[in-house]
C-alpha cells in the first residue's frame, strides 16, 4: 500500500492485488453501496502511468484512516504486490480497444493524455 497525499490534508491510498478470486462479490458489495468502508476499484490492465506523477482521474473516495485499508486488505482475496509493478501490467492493446485510441493519435500525442483527454471528456459529459 501506498499513501499519497493530494492537498488540504486528503490523502489517497493505493494498493495493487494479483490473482483475486472475489472480485465479483467486490464488485457486487460496491455497486449496492454495502462496502464498507466506500473504495474505487479499477482494473490494473486498463491504467496507465505516467512518471512525472499519478495520473488517475477516476472516481475515488477519501481513506483518511488507516484501519480502512486494513479492512480492505481483508476484503480482498488476493496477494498484494507493489505499485511499481502496476506500469508492467498494463494491457496496451486493452488500453487502445477500450479507450478507442487509433494510432494516429499516437502520432501526435502520448498514450498517457490520449487516455486524459478521454477520461475528462467524459467527465464533462
Amino acid at each position: 500500500m501506498k499513501t499519497f497525499e493530494i492537498g488540504g490534508g486528503t490523502t489517497l491510498s493505493l494498493a495493487l492485488f494479483v490473482d483475486v478470486t472475489n472480485s465479483k462479490e467486490l464488485v457486487d458489495l460496491m455497486q449496492t453501496g454495502t462496502l464498507d468502508p466506500e473504495v474505487a476499484f479499477l482494473n490494473a490492465s486498463l491504467v496507465s502511468l505516467t512518471r512525472r506523477k499519478i495520473n488517475i482521474s477516476f472516481s475515488f473516495y477519501n481513506l483518511t484512516m488507516f484501519w480502512q485499508m486494513i479492512v480492505i486488505k481483508s476484503l480482498v482475496k488476493g496477494t498484494e504486490i507493489g505499485l511499481e509493478e502496476l506500469e508492467k501490467r498494463a494491457d496496451q492493446a486493452q488500453i487502445h480497444k477500450h479507450y478507442k485510441i487509433s494510432a494516429v493519435e499516437l502520432g501526435i500525442s502520448s498514450l498517457s493524455d490520449a487516455m486524459t483527454c478521454r477520461i475528462a471528456a467524459r467527465d464533462a459529459l
